[in-house]
């Protein structure tokens, strides 16, 4: 299976979960999961929420911001990986003067 973000269309989320500012996202959806590619602008973020239908890992490209994973902060970077457990609260900060890109993997229940 091959998805081409290039091909998927782009969705702007203002104040996605409750957070700061806009999210913007190209997702795919299909049997193995959901495939999200997510950026959040400088001074933007995603809202603090329950991480409901399985775990949420997100690999980060570029920019920084920080991840606040049940109370616990985590630094991220270009090359880090940040896992939010099914179950879990989290949200994902943009503490950067550039975008902050990731990739998200919410893979499907078997």
């Amino acid at each position: 299976m091959l998805i081409d973000f290039n091909e998927l269309s782009e969705i702007t989320i203002p104040n996605m979960n409750g957070g700061e500012g806009k999210v913007i996202a190209k997702m795919d959806v299909n049997d193995c999961g959901r495939f999200i590619k997510t950026v959040i602008p400088p001074k933007s973020s995603i809202g603090h929420h329950l991480q409901e239908t399985n775990d949420d890992i997100n690999f980060i490209v570029s920019g920084e911001g920080i991840a606040i994973c049940d109370d616990f902060e985590e630094i991220l970077k270009a090359g880090t990986c940040h896992v939010c457990p099914k179950g879990s609260t989290h949200s994902i900060i943009n503490t950067g003067d550039e975008d902050l890109v990731f990739y998200t993997v919410v893979p499907q229940l078997k």
